[in-house]
């Protein structure tokens, strides 16, 4: 390691994002400026309903053609990199043998779906305070322990030969280093890691029958994993022997380079749907809130909604016949006033996944002759926020509001958003400079790995830059506390009909 860093020329990162819709890779400053990033999508391959695949072959060819391409758009940048450092989408399940190649050609993704009968069984096997207790998790459909179950009794012989069970981007990392690692934030989501101890649960393991032999070592996202083979320096343009670390699944790489990492901090990720984290101490053992360790060693309690931006969307599309931008949509709702003259909107539209309705549905509440576009359309986006309050209790634990949010993805363009969601959360909110949230979290992990920064708090703090603070507003706070209760109740007296809906 010195080797590389000690030379002043040594003066940029390398970030490879191994995402589900393709491979970002990057070259970053000490500073946390992206100079250039490069993108090639992959497909995402679905054999029946409910299934997600993608091949592990083609992230590394999108990894070796997008390392080419980004080092081209620098000057030198070949005999510059200091380090690299790779996230990714979380819980794709690679596996891999004594000869280092693959067992199974595809790997299931985050978003298959066809564990749910493992997951019935799981929770026959474990009681929820036990499941709680040793993992900090409930069984759920993504979880690597759901999937690798479904593989031993659909596809025996890929376990068998497998040496070693890989999250998409410790597959990035075999290829570039020919060692097998995981890193606590992935293991945390696994369904297989003593959230007590951080390390693998030989109970989980007995309960769920997985082979131990297959589980790899449990490493700290900035350690360094190893040096780049010559053989995948050869494939990049690159030096033998650059340090390659361990790195972190892409959810909490972008906590990270969203400034999130210090308890009492909170995260606001609103794309399609919405993610809600908050940074405790300790993670909130209860059913409906999920924990994560985040690469600063906190815990991150997190909640997903379904309701987000695709509530936008369908407003655009059933208002406007996708004839106005997002922009003209959100610029209509500001001429409403707060409230949307009591006009409320349950943004249920596909259900909600992570509720006591899963079959949910969506409506306008209050509608009179006096309510227009702009009622509608503000109501639309107040109606996203009220559904994530009514999830916030649980998800603060004993610790309260955060001090803050931090917004990113596409909900974080909309100020009147975050205008909103700040008054209806009573919790200011900014918004990192750089979007590119994953890209600067593996900056981060590269930089105080290099020892450029002491710790990754330091090193967030100096390479994240975050713009205006956007506080609550007194009176549309007071009146979004008067409506929560009425939200409330809406959405629980409705649960009465949802099945009767369906049955029409």
């Amino acid at each position: 390691l010195p080797r590389y860093v000690s030379k002043m020329e040594r003066d940029l990162f390398l970030a490879i994002d191994v995402g589900t819709g393709g491979i970002r890779s990057a070259l970053v400053t000490g500073d946390g400026e992206i100079l250039k990033i490069c993108h090639k999508e992959h497909e995402q391959i679905v054999p029946r309903y409910g299934w997600s695949e993608q091949r592990p072959a083609d992230w590394w060819a999108g990894t070796v053609e997008t390392v080419n391409q980004v080092l081209s758009l620098v000057d030198g940048a070949a005999d510059r990199v200091a380090a690299i450092c790779a996230c990714g989408q979380m819980h794709g399940a690679v596996l891999v043998d004594d000869d280092g190649l693959l067992t199974r050609e595809t790997a299931p993704l985050w978003n298959d779906k066809r564990t749910q009968p493992q997951v019935e069984q799981l929770t026959k096997l474990i009681q929820s305070d036990e499941a709680l207790r040793l993992t900090a998790n409930l069984p759920a459909p993504a979880w690597p322990a759901t999937k690798l179950m479904w593989l031993i009794e659909n596809d025996p012989e890929a376990v068998r030969q497998a040496k070693g069970l890989l999250m998409p981007k410790d597959w990035i990392n075999f290829k570039l280093t020919g060692a097998l690692a995981q890193d606590y934030t992935e293991a945390s989501l696994s369904f297989l890691m003593d959230q007590s101890t951080r390390d693998w649960s030989d109970e989980l393991v007995a309960l769920t029958g997985i082979p131990k032999k297959i589980l790899p070592p449990i490493r700290n996202p900035s350690d360094v994993l190893g040096g780049l083979t010559e053989r995948a320096a050869n494939r990049l343009g690159l030096s033998p022997g650059i340090p390659v670390l361990v790195g972190a699944g892409d959810y909490p790489t972008a906590l990270l380079g969203s400034g999130v990492c210090d308890a009492g901090m909170g995260s606001d990720v609103t794309g399609t749907s919405t993610i809600i984290t908050l940074i405790h101490d300790n993670p909130v053992l209860i059913p409906g809130v999920s924990n994560l360790l985040e690469p600063s060693g906190n815990w991150g309690s997190f909640t997903l909604l379904d309701a987000g931006g695709d509530a936008m969307r369908w407003a655009r599309r059933a208002f406007h016949e996708n004839r106005r931008s997002y922009g003209e949509v959100a610029d209509a709702a500001t001429r409403a006033q707060a409230g949307s003259n009591a006009l409320f909107f349950l943004p249920y539209l596909n259900g909600e996944r992570f509720s006591d309705a899963p079959n949910s549905r969506a409506q306008f509440f209050g509608l009179t002759s006096g309510h227009g576009l702009a009622e509608l359309h503000r109501s639309t986006l107040e109606g996203v926020a009220f559904s994530v309050r009514l999830r916030l209790d649980a998800l603060q634990g004993s610790a309260g509001r955060p001090e803050r949010f931090v917004a990113s993805s596409g909900g974080a363009k909309s100020r009147l958003w975050l205008e909103i969601k700040a008054s209806m959360y009573d919790t200011p909110y900014v918004v990192p400079q750089e979007l590119e949230c994953g890209v600067v979290g593996s900056a981060i992990l590269m930089a105080c790995a290099t020892g450029k920064y002491a710790d990754l708090r330091a090193a967030s703090h100096h390479m994240v830059r975050l713009g205006e603070q956007i506080d609550p507003n007194p009176k549309w706070r007071d009146l979004y506390d008067r409506m929560m209760p009425v939200y409330s109740d809406l959405y629980r007296s409705s649960q009465q009909f949802y099945d009767r809906l369906d049955r029409i």
